[in-house]
């Protein structure tokens, strides 16, 4: 069976965890990522330009 390919926010977080860091870290480091996207009107990196 083909497993899906990870969503953005679950790789930053197994990447987060397998640095070691703390629970609250990984937390405030995934709120301000969603409040990244959510700023950028979930805009595709590609689509946003240089500037």
């Amino acid at each position: 069976m083909e497993q899906r390919p990870k969503k953005l926010m679950e790789q930053v977080q197994d990447a987060i965890r397998l640095k070691h860091y703390s629970y609250q870290t990984e937390k405030t480091y995934v709120y301000w990522i969603r409040r990244y996207i959510f700023f950028h009107d979930k805009r595709d990196p590609k689509d946003m330009g240089t500037r």
